[in-house]
């Protein structure tokens, strides 16, 4: 199983928002909702250079760091946990299955979590912004996911809450159990699942969608 983190594994997207909102104010552009919300799924690099229009690159990398770094000072020490998100991978580790995240996240952020919620000795792989060139809805960050884990792409269940995880996972030839929380339910009819909370997520479920 390869799990998304921002909206899975973790509540972000108040952290997420704050630290684009205090970026905004501290370059002079005002970052809202509406920009947020359109960016959902991409690279904090792909967000500032196309969303926000930022050509020069060595700037745009110079404000990705910058953004994460708020984000980081957001959530240290307070890592908001989706319920249920580090017993599940922990029961699931427990049942045999090979887990990993894969996330557009950057690699700092995805410790800092992984860490916090004491899933990092559960994971098999861990895919981040740092190691694709690609954001979804591409499926690079999931190919590389299953690569890592040793499975075929047909074998593996991405559990995702966004519409563009749902096509990346699906791009890659593997089942999506989504999330609803983040985005309503039915704008994730394209998973093969739809679930309200992690707890409602079971091993058996897993053995089903790979069949």
């Amino acid at each position: 199983m390869i799990f998304d983190m921002d909206g899975v594994l973790v509540d972000s997207r108040a952290a997420h928002l704050e630290s684009w909102v205090r970026l905004g104010a501290e370059i002079g552009r005002p970052i809202g909702e509406t920009e947020f919300a359109g960016g959902f799924g991409r690279t904090s690099w792909e967000f500032i250079h196309e969303t926000l229009g930022v050509p020069d690159l060595d700037e745009v990398k110079r404000l990705e760091r910058r953004k994460e770094e708020i984000y980081r000072d957001l959530i240290r020490g307070r890592v908001p946990a989706m319920p249920g998100a580090s017993e599940l991978v922990a029961s699931l580790h427990g049942a045999g299955a090979a887990l990993a995240v894969g996330s557009s996240g950057p690699a700092e952020n995805v410790s800092l979590v992984c860490e916090e919620l004491r899933i990092g000795r559960f994971l098999r792989a861990v895919v981040t912004a740092d190691d694709v060139t690609r954001g979804k809805p591409d499926p690079q960050v999931f190919l590389i996911a299953a690569e890592r884990i040793g499975l075929p792409a047909s074998r593996c269940v991405v559990v995702e809450d966004a519409p563009v995880g749902i096509e990346a996972a699906r791009a890659a030839g593997m089942k999506v159990i989504a999330l609803a929380g983040t985005h309503v339910a039915s704008a994730l009819g394209r998973a093969d699942r739809v679930v309200s909370a992690l707890n409602e997520i079971k091993p058996a479920q897993l053995a089903q969608l790979r069949l």
